[in-house]
């Protein structure tokens, strides 16, 4: 088994690299959803969902 794990040392490290940074990106996509943040970084005024992204904040401000 310690073998194993040797002979792929590049391998398990490379891999556990990648897993930190897609969990790191997942993270942040969503303390941004929470806090209100877009996630495609343009103006929703031109944009064809601009009704339904965003429906629950605007629902708050009508009321």
């Amino acid at each position: 088994m310690l073998t194993w794990i040797m002979e792929n040392m590049a391998t398990i490290l490379v891999s556990a690299v990648l897993i930190i940074m897609v969990a790191a990106v997942i993270v942040s996509m969503v303390r941004g959803k929470k806090q209100g943040k877009s996630s495609c970084g343009c103006g929703c005024a031109g944009c064809a969902m601009n009704g339904t992204c965003h429906s629950a904040k605007l629902e708050t401000l009508k009321k």
